[in-house]
């Protein structure tokens, strides 16, 4: 048992070897951390919900998913746009404060979903398998612990990467921990009358479940449900309200079909906010050279 338990806090395993998928057994010791943050989220029945409550947890929630969406997903899975190395790694830690493991590891993951999505090497597919292992229990086994090296090469030469990705339980402790301390001072007391307790649930439990159960539903419900603007191999599918939820990665079937776009909202009536955060972002400097969508992937759809 205690070598499980170094296993919470020890670098997890870097591969350049082919992943195996043979051993399906979820590791529920090893996962500890994360059912215990579920149980967690159980607490904020005992207080009352207030109103700084919800706008606490929205920001939390709402920061962290544009990170996941903007940069663990659309800058290193797909490298969708340009940016600076401090931005890339500020990015890459706020996104790392979700529990979602490290930015190389999320990218080689992501990386080979698409690249076998809805086969029997999809680890993530509904179609494959079933929805609660496409949707969390894959993320619970061994096979969801090492990062794949050899497919996020171009990301190896950042060190600031390499050491984010090796202990990506930092960023998480520290926003817990900053939570918490936020709700001890008086001025934050006085001006939202909640405490570090109360702070730390709707701060960071709350928010990091749905996090997780929001960045998961794209691998689960956008293969099951919504609608197919394009023909791809897969059963990817757009669907509305996930991408309401998700900050514009719910246009799951248009993200398959042309994954190099900035873009996943093809139309302009497709809402994709975390594109049009990276809009604003590139009015300053900050991102740059966003990837389009070419015009003859507006063709090939669906009328």
């Amino acid at each position: 048992m205690s070598f499980s338990i170094l296993k919470w806090i020890c670098p997890p395993p870097e591969t350049f070897e082919e992943p195996s998928q043979d051993d399906g057994k979820v590791e529920w010791f090893r996962c500890l951390p994360y059912v215990l943050i579920h149980l967690a989220c159980l607490s904020a029945f005992f207080f009352p919900v207030t109103l700084p409550c919800i706008l606490i947890a929205l920001l939390s929630y709402g920061v962290r998913m544009f990170a996941i969406t903007a940069f663990y997903h659309r800058y290193f899975a797909h490298r969708s746009f340009k940016t600076s190395r401090f931005v890339q790694f500020l990015g890459a830690a706020v996104a790392c404060s979700s529990g979602q493991r490290g930015p190389l590891w999320w990218a080689a993951h992501h990386r080979r979903h698409h690249r076998h999505s809805d086969t029997e090497k999809d680890t993530h597919s509904p179609n494959a398998k079933s929805f609660f292992w496409s949707h969390t229990l894959w993320f619970m086994t061994d096979y969801a612990v090492p990062t794949f090296k050899g497919e996020v090469r171009d990301w190896l030469k950042f060190r600031e990467l390499n050491f984010l990705n090796r202990f990506d339980w930092i960023p998480v402790v520290l926003l817990a921990l900053g939570c918490y301390f936020l709700g001890e001072s008086a001025w934050f007391q006085e001006w939202t009358g909640l405490s570090g307790i109360t702070t730390l649930i709707w701060g960071f439990f709350v928010p990091t479940i749905l996090l997780y159960h929001a960045t998961f539903a794209v691998n689960s419900i956008a293969h099951l449900f919504g609608s197919r603007r394009y023909d791809t191999k897969d059963q990817s599918k757009n669907n509305l309200w996930l991408a309401l939820l998700t900050l514009g990665e719910g246009w799951h079937n248009n993200h398959h079909f042309y994954p190099a776009s900035a873009r996943q909202g093809f139309r302009k009536r497709e809402i994709d906010l975390t594109y049009y955060l990276l809009r604003f972002l590139s009015f300053f400097g900050l991102v740059s050279k966003l990837k389009a969508v070419p015009a003859w992937v507006l063709e090939k759809a669906k009328k």
